[in-house]
């Protein structure tokens, strides 16, 4: 096995709705924000860390490609002790791309499939946006208040209502992985797939309520360009009709 070259795969992350990904902030501010997002403590900006698109899209694709069984894997990450209860050609290229845990019993598939493919880059929020679009000293994110119905009187419940902080929808972050190629394979359209799956689904919480849908532009590898090729992937397409 030889590393043959690394591909680099930029765009821009556009967000359609509002997208919150915890910041985490144990602090408590009297009349503060309840959900605060993850900042850059030098720039107090906003960004998209690279674990929450990793995690996302490979669930996304653990799911596609049927590797999600509770029995064989728990609810667990698809893994490579995995592949003696699933070892089809989409399970073995998932692990090429992200990698698994392996144990003293999975060394000799371990290093047959070989390292991580895939290595993602926490997203910076575009500084062009942030300035034609807001100006220097506009925050990039918004108070959301949101709450629970009392079903019975038809008013918010006693203590539901919450402020949850989001990046506000338009904002543009910068994109950016790289894939490792190992001698003369190509994993680039599981790649495009993964990506298409996030388009399709949501990133970071609160997904059916709206909040975190996005859309991948200008993508290029390399200096090539990538988009159009990215819009022609239908990851359900040949499944039309299937019961």
């Amino acid at each position: 096995m030889q590393l043959t070259r690394i591909q680099q795969i930029k765009g821009t992350i556009e967000l359609k709705t509002g997208l919150h990904i915890g910041g985490g902030d144990s602090e408590m501010r009297i009349g503060g924000i309840d959900n605060t997002v993850i900042k850059n403590p030098v720039s107090d900006l906003p960004y998209i860390p690279g674990s929450s698109l990793k995690g996302k899209m490979r669930s996304l694709l653990e799911w596609r490609y049927g590797l999600v069984d509770p029995i064989i894997t728990g609810g667990r990450p698809f893994s490579f002790q995995h592949l003696k209860g699933i070892n089809t050609p989409q399970a073995r290229d998932l692990l090429k791309l992200f990698g698994g845990a392996p144990g003293s019993d999975t060394d000799a598939i371990a290093n047959k499939i070989g390292p991580t493919r895939l290595a993602f880059w926490d997203c910076s929020l575009n500084i062009q946006w942030k300035q034609d679009k807001l100006g220097e000293h506009t925050s990039a994110t918004e108070a959301k208040t949101e709450n629970s119905i009392d079903r019975i009187k038809g008013i918010a419940a006693n203590g539901a209502i919450r402020q949850t902080e989001r990046v506000v929808a338009g904002a543009q972050f910068d994109f950016r992985l790289n894939l490792k190629v190992h001698d003369d394979e190509d994993l680039l359209n599981i790649v495009l797939e993964g990506l298409k799956l996030l388009e399709y689904d949501s990133l970071g919480g609160s997904g059916s309520r709206g909040y975190g849908k996005i859309r991948f532009l200008d993508l290029q590898m390399d200096g090539e360009l990538l988009q159009a090729r990215f819009d022609q992937i239908h990851p359900f397409s040949n499944m039309i009709g299937v019961a």
